[in-house]
């Protein structure tokens, strides 16, 4: 048993996938005059793959009535992610942000957030049945970037309450830190409010470089026991070229290549896709990340985080196979 009395094994009763976070309007391939405008956010990359590779999921924010918000919407309805969670801000706009890749494939974000309706979700007045029925979910998917989208105290008890009643109706929590500095007042506050949801979530797939900028961890494996040590049920450190590290197993599963990366723009995300995909399809621990490493593999060789529509996906596999 672990911290919280539950059972040590990551074991989800159903496939009824919500993601929680923020999308944003994306402007990329930036020019003197021109520039791409996408849609992104880690938690939606995430929804978007897992909608792809056949898992049913809806995704839950606000949106505004500006026209990148209606963009938004139309994507989601052609990819296939629920939107009945969404909600409608009438005086705020969707987030924006624009991206900029280097010779490496590194990326670099601008954001304009502050007016963000997504900030809003919790508070507005139609959340309540809202945020009950994502009460329900047997999985309920969300990052660090989810939690520094409420930083109030009456909003981090109501987010909080969230993470704790889905475990209480047997469902599952699935985090990633996905720390970004910008998005926090101080390194402190991101710690405790990762800290205050800890013990609530059953898989935990961090990044180690995450991990090391938040908490300073020397190496992998104690990042991984942080995470055990707080009643996580299993724990996937995702670690670059080097692969990932499984708690499960004790052990990594490296990649089957090293590639040159084109953009490393939501990799991550379709990692954690890929991995939850296999997992709630049936897949082992080690099975289930070498299929999210071929999914990662195959965005890094693109621009932008989302591969194009109808590129078939690496990770759509039959659950004979397990």
């Amino acid at each position: 048993m672990n911290a919280m009395g539950r059972q040590s094994d990551f074991e989800p009763r159903g496939k009824r996938v919500i993601c929680f976070g923020e999308v944003m309007a994306e402007l990329a391939d930036l020019q003197a005059d021109t520039a791409r405008v996408g849609v992104g956010g880690d938690t939606f990359n995430t929804a978007v793959y897992l909608a792809r590779l056949g898992t049913s999921v809806r995704y839950a924010t606000a949106l505004g009535t500006d026209p990148f918000s209606l963009r938004i919407r139309n994507r989601m309805a052609t990819e296939g992610v629920g939107d009945d969670l969404v909600m409608t801000s009438p005086d705020r706009n969707c987030g924006l942000y624009a991206i900029e890749v280097d010779a490496t494939g590194e990326r670099s974000f601008t954001y304009w957030r502050s007016q963000s309706a997504a900030r809003q979700f919790l508070d507005m007045p139609r959340s309540n049945p809202v945020i009950a029925e994502m009460a329900n979910a047997d999985v309920l998917y969300l990052s660090g970037i989810s939690l520094s989208l409420f930083q109030t105290p009456s909003q981090q008890e109501k987010l909080v309450d969230l993470v704790g009643a889905v475990r209480r109706k047997g469902g599952q929590v699935v985090f990633d830190t996905n720390y970004r500095p910008a998005g926090w007042a101080s390194k402190a506050q991101a710690r405790d409010a990762v800290r205050a949801v800890m013990p609530m979530v059953s898989l935990a797939l961090p990044t180690f470089e995450d991990e090391q900028a938040l908490f300073g961890f020397d190496r992998v494996e104690d990042c991984s026991d942080f995470w055990r040590e707080a009643g996580v049920d299993e724990v996937i450190v995702k670690c670059g070229p080097r692969g990932a590290w499984s708690s499960r197993d004790g052990d990594w599963v490296a990649p089957p290549e090293i590639i040159k990366p084109l953009d490393t723009t939501g990799a991550g995300d379709s990692f954690n896709a890929g991995y939850l995909h296999a997992r709630l399809s049936g897949a082992n621990c080690r099975q289930s990340i070498a299929r999210a490493h071929a999914l990662a593999a195959a965005v890094l060789g693109v621009r932008g985080a989302l591969l194009p529509t109808g590129v078939p996906l690496p990770g759509q596999f039959e659950e004979q196979d397990h």
